[in-house]
């Protein structure tokens, strides 16, 4: 029998557990700006070329100052999970694999990063890069996937109790994005998200959030409660869904690989992005 996990969060849940919306997306390449913060860096030229919300890509970009928290325990009953201390390792750390969200808080533009990377010391880590305190050293080279028409605004979230990304805008068009809320198992709501929107065949474009522990199909597992992950691969063929993860734990350890079907439930909240075939 699958392993089903799921945790109480501190409010109701929402009777909608996935949130789907639709437009034409766009795709843009471009350098990440040195000596900017990597927030300014990625969402300048994603400004300029008019998107409203994305999902960003980069990898082999080194950073220099650095700052980043690991998924942690909560102080209390207000969340069922929160983030450690400010990481601030010494050095140049070079990024391995980053995604990153593109969106709005407060009407300015904004970021959410999830990586994994390698610091100075040669020690291989991930997390969530704070991105207004972390500089861009040496260029980089991003990719983005995004909407016009759709724009995505961090607001307060009931049933977390935190302040989320969440989308809202056109129900039409080729791309989607959509966010997948918790308890949710992440492979079951890409397939279902596909049968109801009549896709066969999709790639899954950049997209993080966060899971319950992990499970592997080569055996593998997490068992921490709370995790920060990015997708490295994703895909639907002939209407199956397959992930291809790179998941953080408590500790700020890495673990990766393709995940089991049904027993990989969302935390807090998942950010997905699918370009139909």
């Amino acid at each position: 029998m699958p392993d089903i996990r799921s945790l109480r969060q501190p409010g109701p849940a929402h009777p909608s557990r996935i949130d789907v919306f639709r437009g034409a997306a766009r795709t843009l390449h471009y350098p990440l700006a040195t000596g900017a913060t990597l927030n300014e860096a990625i969402a300048a030229p994603l400004m300029a070329a008019g998107f409203q919300c994305g999902t960003v890509t980069f990898r082999d970009t080194e950073l220099n100052p650095f700052r980043y928290v690991m998924p942690g325990p909560a102080g209390d009953l207000s969340h069922v999970a929160y983030f450690s201390a400010v990481n601030a390792p010494p050095g140049t750390t070079r990024i391995e694999q980053a995604n990153a969200t593109f969106g709005w808080t407060d009407g300015k533009p904004f970021i959410h990063c999830h990586a994994v990377w390698t610091e100075a010391d040669g020690s291989r880590r991930g997390g969530h890069i704070l991105p207004h305190e972390t500089m861009v050293a040496e260029p980089g080279e991003a990719s983005a996937f995004g909407f016009s028409t759709i724009r995505i605004e961090a607001k307060p979230d009931p049933e977390t109790n935190f302040t989320l990304f969440q989308p809202a805008g056109t129900i039409a068009g080729p791309g989607l994005i959509a966010r997948i809320k918790p308890n949710q198992d992440l492979i079951a709501a890409l397939e279902t998200i596909a049968r109801t929107h009549g896709i066969t065949d999709a790639s899954v474009r950049g997209s993080l959030g966060s899971l319950i522990g992990a499970r592997f199909t080569h055996g593998g597992q997490v068992d921490d409660h709370a995790t920060e992950v990015l997708v490295r691969e994703g895909h639907i063929r002939e209407g199956k869904a397959e992930l291809d993860l790179l998941v953080v734990d408590m500790r700020g350890r890495v673990h990766e690989g393709w995940i089991a079907r049904g027993e990989n439930p969302v935390c807090i909240t998942f950010d997905l992005f699918l370009e139909p075939a």
